[in-house]
């Protein structure tokens, strides 16, 4: 098997790895894995707002109101003006949002980023360099600002 074929297999793995687990978490949870981490990054402060959500996924604000609109439909999450500023509003998670998250397997990209940092410093280097490059070959560069540290292939 030459080169080129390796490679495509192994990027086929990627999607496929990114595919079963959106379908794993839709069955357990009932969300996606964007929506699984928005839910996390409520879960970790006790309530957000869209704007810092926004930041930390790297996503604009707009994509981030659109999720949390789904998500409050869903009944996982709430919003309330802030106490202290009311020109703010709090994002927080309902009873059945963290009952969601408790449900929800480990994020395809939490056990990657694990992995990861086993590996060592010139090898993380090696793996960001080569990644960087699929991403530019794939045309994907453009898309990166939208996309955000998600690895999953759809919704956003």
């Amino acid at each position: 098997m030459d080169r080129i074929d390796v490679c495509l297999i192994a990027l086929r793995r990627i999607l496929r790895a990114a595919e079963l687990h959106g379908k794993e978490l839709a069955q357990s949870a009932g969300m996606t894995p964007v929506q699984l981490r928005v839910i996390q990054i409520i879960a970790e402060t006790g309530s957000s707002t869209g704007t810092t959500i926004a930041k930390r996924m790297h996503v604009a604000p707009a994509t981030v109101t659109a999720m949390i609109d789904k998500l409050e439909r869903a009944g996982h999450v709430r919003r309330q003006s802030n106490p202290v500023d009311r020109r703010q509003t709090l994002i927080t998670l309902t009873d059945q949002g963290v009952s969601a998250l408790s449900r929800a397997p480990d994020a395809l990209q939490q056990r990657f980023a694990t992995d990861f940092e086993r590996l060592p410093d010139w090898e993380q280097a090696m793996m960001v360099s080569v990644l960087e490059r699929v991403a530019s070959m794939l045309d994907a560069a453009e898309a990166e600002t939208d996309r955000g540290a998600v690895l999953f292939p759809g919704e956003l």
